[in-house]
């Protein structure tokens, strides 16, 4: 199984991915703080049809310079009709609005928002905390609560981006380590672990992102989320 996914992540963790993935808008950038604040929004909006969300964000990071003055400056943008399924415009001038205190009124960073051992609740207090609009939908939406038993694929799927270093990851963050990522538990992964047995755990919840992540460091106890890239990329491709 080792060899198998190994020739599986060879196959798809290639510059090849990232024009279809929403990790193509860091990509855009350079600075770090470019890159952190793109891939985070990315990441937040990544669900439903891929076709659809990757409009909304090529709009989104179209409006500015940069990420970091998207943040700096949201307020002279109009986003009144900006609206993706769950999330409306107010929700997406919540999350740029706290982004900027972040990093412009606490002086801080997402690296080291997430630098946590508790760190998705951390990050979730954090954007609940600060948020005029925390029981609207489309912002409960992209904060899932680690104790509602979510699998937190999105914020596990950022933390791949930033930590790990590759063709297709960033590894900015130097903060954290490999063997402390979780696998980004979504529906194709989840039915390509099961159909290797590798996946027992019938919920596709933050327990079977635990049981999956324990699972692959038995093939690689450094950097187990590497193989997020067999895992997806065959789901992907079966699927089709």
């Amino acid at each position: 199984m080792k060899n198998k996914l190994d020739e599986l992540t060879k196959k798809y963790e290639i510059k090849d991915f990232i024009k279809n993935d929403p990790i193509q808008f860091p990509h855009k950038f350079k600075r770090k703080e470019d890159v952190e604040i793109a891939g985070f929004i990315s990441s937040l909006f990544a669900f439903g049809r891929r076709e659809l969300f990757i409009k909304k964000l090529d709009y989104l990071f179209s409006l500015a310079n940069s990420p970091f003055e998207l943040i700096n400056d949201f307020r002279k943008y109009n986003l009144d009709n900006f609206i993706y399924r769950f999330i409306k415009n107010e929700d997406l001038i919540e999350l740029l609005r706290i982004l900027n205190k972040l990093y412009i009124q606490d002086k801080s960073s997402l690296e080291e928002l997430f630098n946590s051992k508790d760190r998705f609740n951390t990050v979730t207090n954090y954007f609940y905390n600060n948020s005029n609009c925390s029981q609207n939908l489309g912002f409960c939406f992209m904060f899932a609560k680690p104790s509602n038993n979510s699998a937190l694929k999105r914020l596990n799927m950022f933390l791949r981006w930033m930590v790990r270093e590759g063709q297709v990851d960033f590894g900015i963050w130097k903060s954290i380590k490999k063997s402390e990522l979780l696998i980004p538990l979504d529906t194709h992964v989840a039915r390509i672990s099961r159909e290797f047995n590798l996946l027992k755990r019938k919920q596709n919840d933050f327990r079977a992102v635990l049981e999956l992540t324990d699972k692959l460091k038995e093939f690689d106890e450094n950097d187990p989320v590497k193989y997020d890239f067999a895992l997806f990329g065959l789901g992907i491709e079966t699927k089709k």
